[in-house]
């Protein structure tokens, strides 16, 4: 051995990185033999103007009740000033067998609406009107200005033209997302709720009820502490208590935020003041890709609301992420960060940009958790050396233990994908959700371009995880 060691200390680190080193392979060859699920493609971008990216879908959202599944995404990225052409749905009512999939009505120009863009989809449901809701927000030139609601009556295979929940052409809204209150012994059943932050006004948070099925909106109110954030996600528990979990805007550099948490126990009337749950420690992603530290989200049966997030506090010196998990039963205290054991601590691997989902059939066990994500093998990556990738795994047991990972798919080449100011996107957000005992992905998927034209759509996985 030619290198002349100084210390045990040096001699101790040589040996910690080889067994390191060793361990990734051993993990990485375990993802490897596992079975490779089989893809299925549930859309296409059909726009050709040119002010867009074509062909691009990104930023899938999910829910899923009983048999049914929704999905829903950005169509036709504008690359230029944001947004996209449309909002692409996709539907199956027979637990993932078969699908149908389409587009929103009378959104953008482009479809005989009124708005330039639209962008940022949600998905829920609402079991006491039997209504699923698409939600989004919707620009004109370079302001957010309205957000918007399509509804379906039909278990989401044809949708209404937009509802307006709100619309300020003042303002700059943003990352609406929606729930609804179903469970039938609650006070407030039948109440959905959503959430977005107004850019123009310091990111100030907003929250809008409706109790109708969608079709009107209250007045849009603050939290009691008038907090600026985005990212708020409404959970709703069978008591119905709202829970938002919600992110400090991203500062700069990219590298840490915090997200904190607010309630409402009345029905949306008033909402609380916000308490922390969690500072966020985030490696700057590799090879200039999009990734804001975002948390996903879900509540089981019993209430309980789980939060995954990125994030390297177990990673000396913050060189990769990991997944980490907390919870809370009432939204007021979390627990403390847990790893979520993918990849060996020190392996060199990063992963970000999280969808997680609980199946809410469970009864009286413990809950069955879901989480899809994407990675890179190395870490120390550039644009012309990244490899992206979408990773699985599971728990049947509340987070205590989880399954291997599994690689969904990949390698892409980074810039395969749609661009934007803060990155090559595969966007904010993606998403799983479950349906007759099955986890069902949503994730995009690119591959090498043909010329100026991109290939990045809509994935899932065949019959389910």
């Amino acid at each position: 051995m030619s290198m002349i060691f100084r210390s045990r200390w040096q001699i101790l680190t040589f040996f910690m990185l080889v067994l390191s080193l060793l361990t990734a392979l051993v993990f990485s060859s375990m993802r490897q033999t596992l079975a490779a699920p089989s893809l299925v493609q549930l859309s296409s971008d059909p726009y050709t103007n040119s002010r867009n990216e074509h062909q691009t879908e990104v930023s899938p959202a999910s829910a899923s009740h009983g048999s049914t599944i929704v999905s829903a995404f950005q169509v036709g990225h504008g690359s230029k000033n944001g947004g996209s052409s449309n909002i692409g749905w996709t539907n199956s009512s027979d637990s993932g067998k078969t699908w149908t999939n389409g587009f929103l009505p009378h959104t953008t120009k482009l479809v005989k609406g009124s708005y330039d863009r639209v962008e940022n989809p949600s998905v829920a449901y609402d079991a006491k009107h039997t209504t699923w809701m698409i939600t989004s927000s919707a620009f004109i030139s370079n302001n957010s200005i309205a957000i918007l609601v399509n509804l379906s009556t039909n278990g989401g295979t044809s949708w209404s033209d937009p509802y307006t929940i709100y619309t300020n052409s003042a303002e700059d809204l943003d990352k609406a997302w929606a729930n609804c209150d179903n469970a039938s012994t609650s006070p407030y059943y039948g109440h959905c709720y959503v959430e977005w932050h107004n850019e123009r006004l310091a990111n100030l948070v907003q929250m809008s009820t409706s109790t109708n099925g969608g079709i009107t909106w209250r007045t849009p109110l603050s939290t009691a502490d008038n907090y600026a954030g985005f990212n708020g996600h409404p959970l709703v528990q069978p008591n119905g208590t709202v829970i938002v979990p919600i992110n400090k805007p991203i500062p700069s550099p990219r590298s840490s935020t915090t997200i904190m948490a607010f309630i409402s126990t009345d029905g949306g009337n008033s909402w609380s003041s916000t308490v922390t749950v969690a500072s966020v420690h985030a490696h700057t992603v590799g090879g200039n890709l999009r990734s804001l530290h975002i948390f996903s989200a879900g509540i089981d049966r019993s209430g309980k609301v789980y939060l995954v997030w990125e994030d390297c506090r177990f990673e000396s010196g913050c060189t990769a992420n990991d997944l980490v998990m907390s919870t809370s039963s009432a939204g007021i205290t979390w627990s403390v960060p847990t790893l979520i054991p993918i990849d060996p601590v020190g392996s060199g691997v990063d992963h970000f940009i999280p969808g997680f989902a609980i199946d809410r059939s469970i009864f009286g066990s413990p809950a069955h958790l879901a989480l899809v994500y994407y990675y890179l093998p190395v870490a120390n990556c550039d644009t012309s050396t990244c490899q992206l990738n979408v990773g699985y795994v599971s728990s049947a047991d509340g987070g205590t233990t989880w399954t291997p990972s599994t690689q969904l798919a990949g390698p892409m080449t980074v810039t395969w994908l749609c661009s934007t100011a803060w990155g090559y996107m595969v966007g904010d957000y993606i998403s799983v959700s479950y349906s007759g005992g099955k986890a069902f992905p949503f994730f995009p998927v690119a591959t090498a371009p043909n010329g100026s034209t991109l290939h990045e759509a809509i994935y899932t996985i065949s019959g389910g995880l």
